[in-house]
């Protein structure tokens, strides 16, 4: 069945963190995440929150920045977080990107590949940790809390068709190392899903795409024409009408769209930005049990 989550991004005073969360679960998100960036709320506490005050969506770090992390130090925060959230922890882990962060933080900003070596590395020490009965606090799922790897590159890529339950693609072009994100196009987005397929060696994993984008209108193409416009004309008005991280139109041309891309690219696993909420919700309830 369909899977819908909602990446929180916005830090708010405790009242209101709560107040959005119960506000996703009612409007039918199955998953609420917690970002990590700089300047945003800290995901694994404020995940320990949404537990506190909504009892059905998992609750998902969307994505961590692995490079900032120790990993025996990570395993912590991570098994404490499961315990805490009682076994509604879907952990996602990324390799990191923002260089701007890194700077704020006094860190180098590594090569690409020095970050997937840790983000490698990482993953196993987690896997080591989650089977050392002497590891506290436990996990409460086991063997661990569900694996999500989002990310773009071959080697990241591959790393989750080895590893991860759930892969997400962030639907971003190929750019600099550290450079603006950019959006991809439908067929860029289409091989990035072959080439994971093509790695999973008969392994089965849930395919995610972030939804950047989502636009509840009456006439398609004019939505369409003004996102066009947003991106300053990056793409045509018909590539952004096949891209599954632009969801345009009505609420019924949505559902239709979200069922196409679950169809052409294998995504079961939508997730949109929280000012997106509202807009998605009718969306959810068309498409509840499909």
């Amino acid at each position: 069945m369909l899977k819908f989550g909602v990446n929180m991004v916005v830090p708010d005073s405790r009242a209101a963190w709560v107040e959005k969360c119960r506000k996703a679960e009612d409007l039918g998100f199955d998953v609420i995440g917690a970002a990590d960036h700089l300047g945003m709320a800290p995901p694994f506490p404020a995940l320990v929150l949404a537990a506190e005050v909504t009892s059905r969506p998992r609750l998902n770090t969307f994505v961590i920045n692995t490079a900032f992390y120790n990993p025996v130090l990570l395993a912590r925060d991570v098994t404490g977080t499961d315990q805490f959230t009682e076994g509604r922890l879907e952990l996602g882990l990324g390799a990191g990107y923002v260089k701007a962060e890194f700077e704020a933080a006094g860190m180098e900003f590594p090569r690409a590949g020095k970050r997937v070596d840790h983000l490698e590395n990482t993953i196993k020490e987690l896997k080591r940790l989650y089977a050392d009965e002497n590891h506290k606090p436990p996990t409460v799922q086991k063997p661990g809390p569900p694996l999500m790897i989002a990310g773009r590159g071959d080697r990241l890529l591959t790393l989750a068709a080895e590893h991860a339950d759930i892969i997400g693609f962030t639907g971003t072009a190929a750019v600099p190392d550290g450079g603006a994100l950019a959006v991809d196009d439908a067929a860029g987005i289409e091989e990035r899903v072959n080439f994971v397929r093509g790695k999973l060696n008969g392994r089965e994993a849930e395919f995610n795409i972030l939804s950047h984008f989502v636009a509840v209108v009456e006439d398609r193409r004019e939505g369409l024409e003004s996102l066009r416009e947003l991106l300053d004309g990056a793409l045509t008005v018909d590539q952004l009408a096949e891209l599954p991280t632009a969801l345009v139109g009505t609420h019924e041309q949505i559902a239709d769209q979200i069922l196409a891309h679950r169809e052409r690219f294998g995504f079961g696993y939508f997730t949109v930005l929280e000012h997106n909420m509202d807009a998605l919700s009718p969306v959810i309830e068309l498409l509840r049990g499909r």
